[in-house]
């Protein structure tokens, strides 16, 4: 299967909603509502610039995943990028969170960011950290029992850092 991605559409949202949907109702990897609404979801992931959004699509055009990627902070914080990345449970293991995140790196930098960084990954997400430090990133701080994960209680939620 050839994963490739391109800039997310109007049209892709129906797409993307169910599995982003589900992936906050889990409540195990995002700091989203888990009660999510429709109308949050779009907000929080259709990104208008100097956001992007991105999804990540088969040869048949199946939606795999999707990406934002961001400023981290306003003003003088601007030049720092962010992303999070959701993929379609249906789809794991098949390449497409490296293929998002890959893609992130490489907008950000080819528009100029300096770094790129993620204010919150769950620590009991080891599938994301691990991704995430093969293509560079490392931990740079963790915030104590900074995420209430449903079975496991109280985790870490790290910061993670990669300069470009």
């Amino acid at each position: 299967m050839t994963v490739r991605t391109r800039d997310a559409r109007e049209t892709d949202w129906p797409r993307i909603w169910p599995f982003l949907r589900q992936i906050c109702a889990d409540g195990e990897t995002f700091t989203y509502p888990t009660d999510i609404t429709e109308e949050q979801g779009r907000g929080f992931w259709m990104l208008p610039p100097p956001g992007r959004t991105v999804v990540a699509v088969d040869d048949a055009g199946t939606v795999l995943g999707t990406a934002k990627t961001n400023p981290n902070q306003m003003g003088n914080g601007a030049h720092v990028s962010s992303a999070s990345f959701m993929v379609d449970p249906a789809h794991t293991g098949r390449g497409v969170g490296r293929a998002l995140c890959e893609e992130a790196l490489r907008w950000a930098t080819e528009q100029g960011y300096r770094a790129m960084q993620f204010n919150a990954v769950v620590a009991s997400n080891s599938h994301a950290v691990k991704l995430y430090e093969s293509l560079g990133f490392r931990v740079v701080g963790t915030v104590p029992e900074g995420f209430r994960h449903p079975s496991l209680g109280f985790v870490g939620l790290h910061i993670m850092h990669r300069a470009l």
